[in-house]
């Protein structure tokens, strides 16, 4: 899924009589903008607006277009009145532009012309800076957020955060798209994890599907021998499967692995969330003791599952696989204080695309807090930088994005049939785990490979709520 970006330059008509060569100039500068973003995104570029006339046009051409990100590349000295009516009337998130041709202006080139009409000329082609408060003075009347890059077209900082904008916008259009497969009910008395369905279609535009385990049963029910040996290669390609594995239980986990692919197929869903326990019924018992290898394969090809019910950490399972991070379902496991590390991990599916190493299929005799006994997934998060999210709930209901930089470590793991991975922060453990617990998270989060935070706390921006930084 591709962004796609309006974009336009701003610049004044009286110039281009007065200055020659100046519009070519800078359209030229455009151009290198709009190759630039076109890498990345798909763009609509209706290039210099510098007249009432170019305001109507630009309005006609981006209305035609489902705009995800508008760009404004102040381009010289504009007329805020030309700018305003685009913005407004496109209804996107706006990201404004200060950029000058190279980090400084050539005095000694531009004093020695002798004419101060073209050494004029030359000036203006640097004059980006002089609309930017224009711009953010009319946006603060208008109540329309400010969002600007300054810098040069040479600084490699400004097409990194540049980048980072589109990235976010991408992350908006996926949440908008997102469909959410509800599976079963809450874990009993896991208080931080109740969600409000509402307020997640509202806020991050995800739509809801309340599925039964009933129908994931009958699924399970007309899966042929065929299907599952195909289903049992997959395993083996995706997973390391220790010799430990029975047939009976890689068998179990296939079929159930089927069903689940034909229940998200079915529904075209982008996530799910699921918990369930099945008491009482056999039937139901062997479906819910055989999900986590069906569902780590879901989840590491795009199609996120959380445990235990958790609507708020499948969205930031989402939002980090859209953001090319991956994902992985996480809590908090221990803290080492020897080696100033924190283990985090989790049991059920992880996300196999960020693992170090192949990914463990091993049995477990025991689910700890869940029924029965089954396959379950042993791996390490790849080693190097990873970002952790939350999405959390403030007291007034609110929703906001936490998150934190750190780096995945070697270093003795529990061999437990789990997720589980070393993490070292800036922080030093009992620092972190103080700063995070108080920032006022569910138990949950999502890590992901790479430093994003940068991305994300843009998606907050655009999305209109707060974010936090631990470290």
């Amino acid at each position: 899924m591709k962004t796609n970006i309006g974009l336009f330059a701003i610049g004044l008509d009286t110039y281009w009589l007065q200055f020659d060569s100046l519009l070519d100039r800078l359209l030229g500068y455009h151009k290198q903008i709009s190759e630039r973003i076109s890498k990345e995104a798909n763009v609509t570029d209706v290039g210099m607006v510098d007249s009432s006339e170019r305001v109507k046009k630009a309005i006609e051409a981006f209305d035609s277009k489902k705009i995800d990100l508008l760009i404004v590349n102040i381009s010289t000295y504009g007329l805020s009145q030309n700018i305003l009516p685009i913005v407004r009337d496109s209804r996107a998130p706006t990201l404004i532009l200060n950029l000058q041709p190279t980090a400084s202006i050539d005095y000694d080139f531009i004093n020695g012309l002798g004419d101060r009409g073209k050494m004029t000329g030359e000036w203006l082609a640097y004059c980006q800076a002089c609309v930017a408060p224009e711009v953010g003075g009319v946006f603060s009347k208008a109540n329309l957020p400010i969002r600007l890059v300054s810098g040069h077209l040479e600084d490699p900082e400004v097409w990194t955060d540049i980048s980072e904008w589109i990235q976010a916008a991408k992350t908006v259009k996926t949440l908008k798209q997102n469909r959410v497969g509800i599976l079963g009910h809450y874990y009993n008395g896991m208080l931080d994890v109740y969600s409000d369905l509402a307020r997640y279609s509202a806020v991050l535009g995800s739509e809801f599907q309340i599925l039964e385990f009933g129908e994931l049963k009958a699924l399970s029910e007309k899966i042929s021998k065929e299907e599952i040996n195909k289903k049992r290669e997959e395993f083996q390609s995706a997973f390391n499967i220790s010799n430990e594995c029975s047939n009976y239980e890689l068998e179990r986990a296939a079929t159930t692995s089927i069903a689940l692919d034909n229940l998200v197929n079915g529904y075209n869903l982008d996530s799910l969330a699921y918990y369930y326990e099945g008491k009482g019924d056999p039937a139901y018992e062997n479906i819910v003791t055989s999900l986590i290898p069906g569902f780590t394969l879901l989840t590491g090809n795009h199609i996120p599952v959380a445990g235990e019910y958790e609507i708020k950490n499948v969205h930031a399972m989402k939002i980090m696989d859209a953001l090319n991070a991956g994902g992985s379902f996480a809590e908090f496991y221990a803290m080492d204080f020897n080696d100033d590390v924190i283990l985090l991990g989790h049991d059920g599916p992880a996300h196999f695309a960020i693992a170090e190493g192949k990914v463990g299929l091993v049995p477990v005799p025991v689910y700890h807090g869940k029924p029965g006994n089954g396959l379950s997934i042993q791996m390490e998060v790849s080693h190097g930088a990873v970002t952790i999210l939350s999405v959390c709930e403030s007291g007034d209901g609110k929703l906001f994005l936490l998150c934190a930089e750190g780096r995945s470590v070697e270093g003795p793991t529990l061999q437990i049939g789990n997720t589980n991975s070393r993490y070292k922060f800036e922080l030093k453990p009992k620092d972190f785990i103080n700063q995070w617990s108080k920032a006022g998270p569910s138990h949950h989060m999502a890590i992901g490979v790479g430093h994003v935070a940068g991305q994300i706390e843009k998606l907050a921006d655009l999305l209109g709520i707060a974010f936090i930084k631990i470290c």
